[in-house]
């Protein structure tokens, strides 16, 4: 039928390829089913087996039955996929789970978290390792009263992702940003000339006492650009999972204590049990220690293991699961320079 359609087309007076192109065929396939035994039938039909390779039906079961358990439902697959190769189990690829899940109608977007916006900041620092590059912000929390707030102090290691200092007040103060700096660079034993600190340009940043301490410790300071909220990612992108993360208080905080109370908390599951995308989804505290190397190379044995056990279901290698040397804050581009390292 679809060669007669053709050849009529072609009688009337149209083009070939044009009458295929209308049908969605290449003129090649219509040419090879014409050589066909049986006359040239329409050979889109596709095959009529199921790939030997295929997910059971147990398989896929256990699929959404993992999914949807009390776990896991409430993170994400790129989560799940790897909390299931530490504990020694690999059931299916990330894009399995999503294929599935999304059949089942499973898949719900967050109606309250925004889009994200991409940038890219006008200066780069690249970090090999734990204490040369930090990142710190200072954001809102609703306080009790209407028009109010109190405000988190965040100080961020870009290598490792692992929030080196925290604390919350009730005024933005470059005293208060003093104090924090200077507890945070003793906590991890910052020597002086190793480490670059980068934040926006608000005042507690650049404020005179601020400078002044950034000297006294030897930490050079790093900016981003005036009026571009973007050129901080790092520490945007850990606000934004702490109040769009379940969990986050939807009511205004009651006190400072309760507010400090509940980043303690926060920072705690951000730390250690949070799996980072920016660090080949290990928890920043595993991998500020350096354990994050026998962590990926477990991960690495689980995929192995599975690709033996059904290698026609691998059409490449296994998922990389080696550690990320060098972490860059603002990537350079095409047109611009070469990245400046942190620790110069």
């Amino acid at each position: 039928m679809i060669l007669g359609l053709v050849d009529e087309a072609v009688a009337a007076g149209a083009r070939r390829g044009a009458a295929c192109k209308l049908l969605g065929l290449s003129p090649r396939s219509v040419e090879r089913w014409r050589r066909q035994p049986d006359g040239g039938n329409d050979g889109r039909t596709g095959p009529n087996t199921v790939p030997s390779h295929a997910l059971t039906p147990q398989e896929r079961a256990a699929v959404i039955s993992i999914a949807t358990s009390p776990e896991y439902r409430n993170i994400s697959v790129r989560q799940l996929v790897p909390r299931l190769a530490d504990k020694g189990t690999y059931i299916a690829s990330e894009s399995t789970f999503y294929r599935l899940l999304h059949a089942q109608k499973l898949m719900a977007h967050r109606d309250h978290a925004r889009p994200a916006r991409v940038g890219s900041g006008p200066r780069t620092h690249v970090a090999s390792g734990p204490g040369q590059l930090w990142s710190w912000d200072i954001t809102y929390l609703r306080a009790g009263v209407r028009g109010t707030f109190y405000y988190l102090y965040l100080v961020l290691d870009v290598w490792s992702r692992k929030v080196v200092g925290w604390d919350v007040h009730e005024e933005e103060s470059m005293e208060l940003s003093s104090a924090l700096i200077r507890s945070a660079c003793a906590a991890e034993d910052v020597q002086p000339g190793k480490l670059v600190l980068h934040s926006d340009n608000g005042g507690p940043m650049k404020g005179a006492t601020m400078l002044a301490t950034l000297q006294w410790l030897g930490v050079a300071a790093s900016f981003s650009r005036p009026r571009v909220s973007d050129d901080n990612a790092i520490c945007e992108a850990i606000f934004r999972t702490l109040k769009y993360r379940p969990g986050y208080p939807r009511e205004p905080f009651a006190s400072l204590e309760a507010a400090r109370t509940w980043v303690a908390s926060f920072v705690a599951w951000y730390n250690n049990e949070h799996l980072h995308s920016g660090i080949r989804y290990v928890a920043p505290a595993v991998r500020h220690a350096g354990r994050d190397r026998r962590v990926l190379a477990s991960r690495t044995a689980v995929y192995s293991a599975a690709r033996r056990r059904a290698p026609r279901r691998w059409t490449c290698a296994i998922r990389n699961w080696t550690p990320i040397a060098r972490v860059t804050l603002n990537p350079v581009s095409s047109k611009r320079t070469e990245p400046r390292a942190a620790t110069s």
